[in-house]
């Protein structure tokens, strides 16, 4: 436990000073190629289990001590150590001794202090902690008061969903089997699942891709169940020329390519993110052109061939799958909205373009709030007279025990 409370305190302190958690870790499993799956998948559970209650965890720490202790990697062991305790099983002597142990000789006595003091006043600490908002909904303020603004009736719900534990789905690539054929396979090895659509399963237990059955030779992909609906609402054709303008890591190119006989172009702006494309695309046995480009800038990478259809699948918040991303919501902050709207219009103004008349374009984030989704449509489509919504307004997925949060809009050029 020694071990895994020093390297998860480690992740935490990172995180908070505002490092992208999953880098971390990956930075993590680089520098201590010695640890083995167990010890990995303790720090990764311990390190996500603080953010997914870092406003429960914060006040009741904030209860303990009387300031905030200056050193962040001691209050990252606090806060590491104060999750076992309310939620693991981890023995509690054990739990107290190894952080103390952790801790560096001037936080010792603060350390062992604050959690023993803990399990001493814990029934009263939790029922004051039931008093704060940020306690209940591990969600900072802004972000609370914003869904209730826009979600008064299901704010709650999306809460609850962004600190879930995420689902596990899969999709089958119906170039290589059937629904039918993937199912038997799962089933005779043992693999429990509950069918969700004609090609998606929910995996009763998430387990690693290595050990799914077919997964190596691209029998099937892991994508949640939302993001599945991309290709659908693109209503593809055979031969059609088709553009994902924001790939990376190329889930939803593949199932483009899976559904139907097109030719794609995939595009991000990031070398390393592109080549993941690429790999995706070789695993499945598809083929698609894939560049590194940016999509707000035509010239760099635009020959003048229009598309019949382009999926902008843009940068967002990602406020709709914080679920798998706890840190997220804790590294965000409002005047972020305002950068990715901005980065967003720009993308959808200069895709517009190349979309050759009676052509569709669908816009889609993986983000919950209003600001990104119907009312950056709403603005495009004051720009733009060309632009005809296909409904009555965009189709907003709310997270849930199935899917995570998506928006999609699909447009059409007149």
């Amino acid at each position: 436990m020694h071990q895994v409370q020093r390297l998860a305190s480690y992740a935490v302190s990172r995180t908070l000073g505002g490092r992208n958690l999953t880098k971390t870790l990956n930075e993590i499993w680089h520098t201590h190629s010695g640890l083995n799956p167990a010890q990995r998948g303790a720090i990764q559970d311990l390190s996500y289990g603080v953010f997914r209650n870092l406003g429960f965890l914060k006040t009741i720490l904030g209860m303990l001590v009387k300031k905030q202790p200056k050193d962040s990697q001691i209050e990252a062991l606090l806060l590491v150590a104060l999750y076992q305790l309310n939620y693991s099983q981890a023995a509690k002597h054990a739990v107290v001794d190894h952080a103390v142990g952790v801790a560096p000789k001037f936080g010792k006595p603060l350390v062992n202090a604050v959690l023993r003091n803990f399990l001493r006043q814990k029934d009263a600490l939790l029922e004051a902690a039931s008093n704060s908002e940020a306690a209940i909904f591990n969600h900072p303020k802004w972000w609370i008061d914003k869904l209730k603004n826009q979600y008064p009736a299901d704010y709650a719900r999306i809460l609850d969903a962004g600190n879930s534990r995420p689902p596990m789905t899969l999709r089958i690539n119906r170039r290589k089997t059937t629904s039918a054929a993937y199912q038997a396979l799962l089933q005779e090895n043992g693999i429990e699942f509950i069918p969700l659509s004609e090609s998606a399963l929910m995996l009763s237990k998430p387990m690693p891709v290595d050990s799914l059955p077919g997964f190596a030779e691209g029998l099937a992909s892991v994508q949640d169940l939302g993001a599945q609906k991309a290709a659908i609402l693109l209503d593809l054709e055979d031969g059609m020329r088709v553009l994902d303008a924001c790939a990376a890591p190329g889930g939803k190119s593949a199932h483009i390519l899976e559904a139907a006989s097109v030719d794609l172009l995939s595009l991000d702006n990031s070398p390393s993110r592109a080549e993941q494309i690429r790999e995706n695309f070789g695993r499945l046995g598809l083929a698609g052109k894939v560049l590194t480009a940016d999509a707000s800038d035509t010239s760099s990478w635009w020959d003048g061939t229009l598309f019949q259809r382009i999926l902008a699948d843009v940068p967002c918040s990602a406020s709709g799958v914080v679920r798998r991303h706890p840190d997220i919501k804790w590294l965000r902050r409002p005047e972020d909205i305002e950068t990715f709207t901005t980065q967003q219009s720009a993308i959808l103004d200069a895709l517009w373009q190349t979309l050759e008349s009676g052509g569709k374009l669908l816009y889609s984030t993986c983000s919950v709030f209003e600001e990104e989704n119907m009312g950056l449509v709403a603005l495009f489509l004051k720009r733009h007279a060309d632009a005809i919504l296909l409904a009555d307004e965009g189709f907003q997925l709310l997270p849930d025990d199935k899917q995570d949060g998506f928006f999609y809009a699909l447009i059409k050029k007149a």
